[in-house]
Parts: C-alpha cells; sequence; structure tokens
C-alpha cells in the first residue's frame, strides 16, 4: 500500500480506510463475517467526485450552459473515464480480490476498477477531507477535460457555420502527426483555412483531434 501513496502522492493517517477501498466484496466474503469492503466508500466517493468536477467546471468554463455543462461532466465521472483513471495509477495491482475474480480478470475489469477509484476518492476525503480529496481528482479531470469537452461539443459544425458566410472560403482537416504506442495512441490533425493553419489538436481518435483544432480555431477567432 506504501507503494500506492506514493503514486497518489497522499499518505493516509488511517490506513485502514485505504485496504477497505482496496478490498472487493468478493474477497471480504472469503475472509468472513466483519471484514469490511469498499462498496460504502464507493457510493460516497460517487457523490465527492461528482461536486469536485461540478465545480471545476462551473469555474472554469463560464460561456458553457447548463446543458453542456452536464454533458462534460457526465462524460468525465462515467465509468470508462474512471476506469481509465485508475489504470493510470495501476489502481488494480493494489487491489484485495476473491480467487473467483482473480481467475476471471478481476485486476482489469472496468466496474471494478471505476468502483475502487471512486472508494479511493471517499477514502481520501474522509482521511484528510475535501481539499486533499479535490487536489487528488483534479490530477485526472483536468488533463481529462479538453477529450470530454471535445466529445459532446460540436466545434467542427460551429467553425463551418462561421466559414460558410464566406463562400470562397475553404476548411481543410489534415492529420499532422501520431504519438504513443499503439494501445495509447494520440492523433494531431491540424484545421486549415485555404492553405493556413488555423488550429491545431490533440485527441484519442482523428474525430476528437478534430473537434479540439475547430474549437482552437474559433477561440482564436475570439468565439
Amino acid at each position: 500500500m506504501e507503494q500506492l501513496e506514493t503514486i497518489i502522492n497522499y499518505t493516509f493517517q488511517n490506513k485502514e480506510l485505504l485496504k477497505t477501498a482496496l478490498t472487493h466484496s468478493s474477497y471480504a466474503n472469503e475472509q468472513g463475517a466483519g471484514t469490511k469492503y469498499n462498496e460504502r466508500l464507493e457510493f460516497l466517493g460517487d457523490s465527492v467526485l461528482g461536486i469536485i468536477t461540478a465545480e471545476y467546471l462551473f469555474t472554469h468554463h463560464h460561456d458553457f450552459p447548463e446543458g453542456e455543462l452536464t454533458k462534460v461532466r457526465s462524460a468525465l465521472v462515467c465509468e470508462k473515464s474512471l476506469h481509465k483513471f485508475a489504470c493510470e495509477i495501476s489502481l488494480g495491482e493494489y487491489l484485495y480480490l476473491g480467487k473467483g475474480e482473480l481467475r476471471t480478470g478481476g485486476r482489469t475489469r472496468p466496474s471494478i476498477l471505476a468502483d475502487a477509484f471512486e472508494a479511493l476518492i471517499a477514502a481520501i476525503y474522509l482521511d484528510g477531507g475535501m481539499e486533499q480529496a479535490k487536489q487528488f481528482v483534479l490530477r485526472f479531470i483536468t488533463s481529462a477535460q479538453e477529450e470530454a469537452i471535445a466529445m459532446n461539443t460540436d466545434y467542427k459544425t460551429k467553425l463551418q457555420e462561421i466559414i460558410q458566410k464566406n463562400p470562397e472560403e475553404r476548411i481543410e482537416y489534415v492529420t499532422v502527426g501520431e504519438t504513443g504506442p499503439d494501445h495509447d495512441k494520440r492523433f494531431i490533425v491540424a484545421v486549415k483555412l485555404n492553405s493556413n493553419i488555423i488550429g491545431e489538436g490533440k485527441g484519442r481518435s482523428k474525430k476528437q483531434a478534430e473537434q479540439l483544432a475547430a474549437r482552437e480555431a474559433l477561440m482564436l477567432m475570439g468565439l
């Protein structure tokens, strides 16, 4: 557990909270009555994660209406995102799982990892307070928000509508680079107005990169 504390940059005063957050019900069932597991912490962590994410988006995106804030928040706190965050800290390696779950790949199961991540948030909150929980959560939210925004906002259509006001103008999206291994690739896309680059984006897919490129172009236009 000390290694995990180093990875998350937080040292627990109450180590039992951390152990409970890492304990799956399958392990507790095998150990017998009295063994705590992480489902109650998961319940609390879901709410703590929600308020931290909502506050961050509300504070940093003044131009977003309620509907857009809701969509981006949902994308950031969904199982897919939480699974990704858990993998970033290798959380699966530290889980206490029952023998059956171990045999069937429980350490990499998205639902188990997402739940454990929420439980870990709750454990940090109970042990160190909201500020410590916020520092931990924002480590992931701030880096993931751009992709979440790109997935839930159609910047390409907004840019196209503006360009269409001048029929002689043409925009084009061009893939200018790729980074990372095959299982975690990032695409870099430039958006060109005629022959001039007016924006660039980087995402997990070409579609996301195109949206982020269009968003940058709109920002440079002051929109």
